[in-house]
């Protein structure tokens, strides 16, 4: 099949590299308050500026005034053009100056220098005015003494300018050259702190699917550490689930071949023959092999849920009391059937601790199951006996016993019969099992926190599951 292109597609939309997003939430708050920075020190810069300028303007206004005189009633200014040029002088400025009455004539000086007055309660005023065509910064002065009088003294902006774009181009360059170099420094920080992030994606996308192995990186920093850490933890469960199908395939493949074997030769034997008799003996013995094929296909099953569980299922409070009573009635047929007796001790207490019900059933269902099957005496002296037992030692524990009057088992193979695959000489004998029900229970108590324990009963086998804050000892 031909996949014809579609045009048109919407692209999925490039993302940022961590790098450019960690620079830009940095840089750009920088380069913010570096611009916020600059104006408010320029703005300080033009104030301070121009609080000197106008102080020198405002002494130069006093220096004109102290030259006025009054001479017959009448104001006049002692100063000879060469003499106000001496007391005036600025190498770059040009200045003006104007001597008026109280009327506004004009006494000496430049005239109609278009300074406003100062109000009635100041003693003179600042302004920026145009005179012949020239931007000027003036200062109108007034004295009470010898007579009302004002002087107005101006001059040209050139320096106060110069010394405002140079404090600004300074002041901007020297931020902007340091804004650089930090950008530089930032951006080759946060690519070196990013680098073991890059080594973890490259090391995921060499690898194979099926390796599963933890992963190995530099990490310098906590983060770092912890994100190494989750994935190899996630690796590591994913191979324990990986496992678990491999075996369970495995397990499957390798023990229903036999039962399914053997029902195939049955039936093929049946088939062959024509007696009824033949056809009732190999039917029932197709029903005998189809109910081990399905036994084992369930504790399989159970131990593939076991090892996928790890950690998925909640605890809860139950009470464990209960699921024993059930455990008990539902064996009850079974055991009717069989010739074994079942006792029950402590039961009519409620009991309560922290599990997961299904586990805690899947451990009595096995263990009762194990004990009708092989606690059976081998002598044939005494009649098959069962005890389920829910005792409280008193040291904060609780334990759940299923104890048989079987063969036993020696203490040198009871820890053996905890793995898969292994049986104990009555199953040998029996041809019954695959080794399963004891692993599948040690398996349960581990997931439910509990401690399980395996102990000669004199005779019988006692197995015990002891729940409680001792039970880890």
């Amino acid at each position: 099949m031909v996949r014809v292109p579609v045009l048109n597609e919407p692209s999925a939309p490039r993302l940022p590299s961590l790098r450019s997003r960690l620079a830009q939430h940095v840089l750009v708050p920088l380069t913010l308050t570096w611009f916020a920075g600059t104006i408010v020190s320029v703005m300080l810069a033009r104030a301070a500026t121009e609080r000197a300028f106008d102080r020198s303007l405002l002494d130069d206004a006093y220096a004109v005034a102290a030259s006025v005189r009054l001479r017959e009633q009448s104001l006049e200014f002692a100063l000879t053009p060469r003499e106000v040029r001496s007391v005036l002088f600025d190498q770059v400025e040009t200045v003006y100056f104007s001597v008026l009455r109280a009327d506004g004539s004009q006494i000496a000086g430049n005239a109609a220098l278009p300074a406003p007055p100062p109000t009635d309660d100041d003693a003179y005023r600042f302004s920026d005015i145009q005179y012949h065509g020239r931007a000027l910064r003036a200062v109108r002065l007034r004295l009470e003494s010898p007579q009302v009088f004002e002087v107005v003294t101006a001059q040209t902006t050139r320096s106060r300018g110069a010394l405002l774009r140079n404090v600004l181009l300074y002041s901007v360059v020297s931020q902007a050259a340091l804004l650089l170099m930090l950008a530089v420094w930032l951006r080759q920080a946060i690519q070196r702190d990013l680098r073991p992030f890059a080594a973890l994606q490259q090391a995921l996308d060499q690898r194979d699917a099926r390796d599963l192995a933890p992963v190995a990186v530099e990490a310098p920093t906590r983060d770092v550490r912890r994100l190494e850490a989750a994935v190899n933890d996630l690796l590591t469960r994913v191979g324990q689930g990986v496992q678990a199908r491999r075996e369970f395939a495995g397990n499957v493949a390798h023990e229903l071949r036999t039962p399914l074997a053997g029902i195939r030769a049955q039936a093929s034997y049946g088939l062959a023959h024509g007696e009824p008799p033949v056809w009732r003996e190999q039917l029932a013995g197709i029903v005998q092999s189809e109910a081990r094929a399905s036994h084992l296909v369930d504790q399989l099953l159970a131990l593939a849920l076991a090892d996928e569980a790890r950690g998925a299922m909640p605890q809860e409070l139950v009470a464990l009391d209960e699921l024993a009573r059930d455990a008990v009635l539902r064996l009850l047929p079974r055991a009717d059937a069989a010739g074994v007796d079942i006792d029950a001790r402590g039961l009519d207490q409620p009991v309560v601790v922290q599990a997961q019900p299904l586990l805690v059933e899947g451990v009595l269902g096995n263990l009762l199951d194990n004990a009708l099957r092989y606690g059976r005496p081998m002598d044939g002296g005494m009649a098959p006996h069962i005890t389920v037992a829910l005792e409280r030692p008193g040291d904060g524990r609780i334990v759940l016993s299923v104890t048989d009057n079987g063969p036993g088992i020696a203490p040198e193979q009871q820890r053996q019969l905890l793995t898969r695959w292994a049986q104990g000489r009555q199953g040998e004998r029996l041809g019954e099992g695959a080794g399963l029900g004891l692993a599948i229970v040690a398996r349960y108590a581990e997931l439910l926190g509990a401690r399980l324990a395996l102990a000669d009963a004199a005779p019988g086998l006692r197995v015990e599951l002891v729940f409680g804050p001792a039970a880890q000892a």
